[in-house]
């Protein structure tokens, strides 16, 4: 079995492994406490956070741990914000952002503040002008990842940290995806993790909050981690994974040199052996391990199905998974196709040869769902309808309402039209992105009885 989905969560490293199991019988006891097991413990903790501290490029006092990278979101956005109320009431954020900063977002909407989502290139990239643009007056906080969790892309974040430190607005960094590869360049004023990220234990999170930030702390709170994250420490997996982090730090420039050339032969070799694919994401700033494509005519849910059969676990943003009907939010803020969407991300040491096997796997995998679905092999001229042709999707989930509108487009004349009927989401985005990659006129949408109607132009 190949693991290919190391952004979800990384395996635990060899490194993590041994210092949590060395730690389990000396860091049990509370830190809080002044006899022999407690100091001893507190030594361990103190240990893990100077070395997380160094990590992250912020001083020990800066830097606490927090239950999750989720948890560190929700406490550096609450308490950033709380602490600069008297400043305004106005929240930046991408529009690619993780769903921790999202929510947030929405909790601070909901309780009367206003949020600003800056929109994305169709690389997944922000431009620090966006930035510039939404900064206010009365901003009191704005939140850029560093790396996007989906595609892989990397976000200007120095600049617009020089840029909000110019503005006097503090800039918090989502850095989960990143922070195993390198510190975060720039003024920014705080940041969160997530020790799975990186091959540390689930259940670890870091929030970095630099002196002179104006901070409340949100919530009952206790001494324990300078009042900012309630509870007693795990303190063996906290030094699990600020060892791993460590570890994985010193294994990062020629791992990522060897994941960087494994990622960019599988963006050529999928786009030159999948027929009718977009390959998503920016192609140089991104993440070294990351890659990710969108394959026409393809119900995301069975592919994934079909190579996890194959013996491969990956992940999707598509909108025919599981878990929802949508679209990804950071597929549909950039623009590209949704549906099939795959997301291959490669742990640190994965073998070539998985790789090439994936690669020959991955077209029969393709091919076998999309035949299953009765996606159309080439589109060829038809007999002509007329100047319109409407088609009936409704109640159709993605990929059907693209796999009809394929069908249909040759059987109307050059000039012609086709109104596809549709009240799946998806369709809202992929009818746009389909009409892109196969070079027709996307007129637009139009309401319709239920759902939405579709109007694509035949252009040849």
């Amino acid at each position: 079995m190949s693991y290919f989905d190391a952004a979800s969560a990384a395996p635990l490293h060899p490194v993590a492994r041994q210092a949590l199991l060395a730690s389990l019988d000396e860091g049990w006891a509370d830190p809080a406490r002044l006899y022999r097991e407690g100091r001893r413990a507190r030594m361990l903790l103190d240990a893990a956070r100077e070395a997380a501290a160094e990590a992250v490029g912020c001083r020990p006092d800066e830097l606490v741990f927090t239950s999750s990278g989720t948890r560190a979101v929700h406490s550096g956005i609450a308490g950033a914000l709380a602490g600069r109320r008297r400043v305004g009431r106005h929240l930046i954020v991408s529009a690619v952002e993780h769903s921790s900063v999202l929510h947030s977002a929405e909790a601070f909407e909901a309780e009367g503040g206003t949020a600003t989502r800056v929109p994305v290139a169709r690389t997944g990239a922000v431009a620090v002008e966006s930035y510039a643009d939404a900064l206010r007056p009365d901003s009191a906080l704005a939140c850029l990842q560093s790396a996007n969790h989906e595609v892989g892309t990397e976000q200007p974040v120095a600049a617009v940290a020089e840029l909000c430190r110019e503005a006097g607005v503090p800039l918090l960094v989502d850095a989960a995806q990143s922070l195993g590869w390198g510190p975060v360049e720039g003024p920014w004023s705080l940041l969160a993790a997530s020790a799975h990220k990186w091959g540390g234990p689930s259940g670890v999170g870091v929030l970095a909050v630099r002196k002179g930030v104006r901070f409340a702390v949100q919530g009952p709170v206790d001494e324990r981690e300078s009042g900012r994250a309630a509870g007693f420490e795990n303190i063996p997996a906290i030094v699990a994974a600020a060892a791993s982090l460590r570890a994985v730090r010193a294994e990062a420039a020629a791992e990522a040199v060897r994941l960087r050339e494994l990622t960019a032969r599988i963006r050529a070799r999928v786009a030159a052996v999948v027929p009718d694919v977009e390959v998503v994401g920016d192609p140089l700033r991104r993440l070294p391990g990351i890659v990710t494509f969108s394959c026409l005519y393809v119900d995301g849910e069975a592919l994934l199905h079909e190579l996890d059969r194959e013996g491969f676990s990956v992940s999707s943003g598509s909108s025919c998974t599981s878990s929802t009907l949508t679209p990804s939010h950071v597929l549909r803020a950039m623009g590209v196709l949704s549906e099939g969407n795959v997301r291959v991300s490669l742990p640190t040491g994965v073998a070539e040869e998985d790789v090439e096997r994936f690669l020959a796997v991955l077209p029969g995998a393709v091919a076998g769902v999309r035949e299953k679905l009765g996606a159309p092999v080439a589109v060829t001229d038809a007999d002509v309808r007329g100047d319109e042709l409407v088609v009936d999707a409704l109640g159709k989930r993605c990929p059907i309402p693209v796999i009809e509108l394929a069908k249909v487009i040759g059987e109307v004349p050059v000039g012609g039209t086709v109104r596809v009927l549709s009240d799946d989401e998806a369709a809202r985005l992929d009818i746009p992105a389909w009409c892109e990659m196969r070079e027709q006129e996307y007129v637009g949408e139009q309401p319709a009885d239920r759902g939405s109607a579709y109007v694509v132009r035949r252009l040849s």
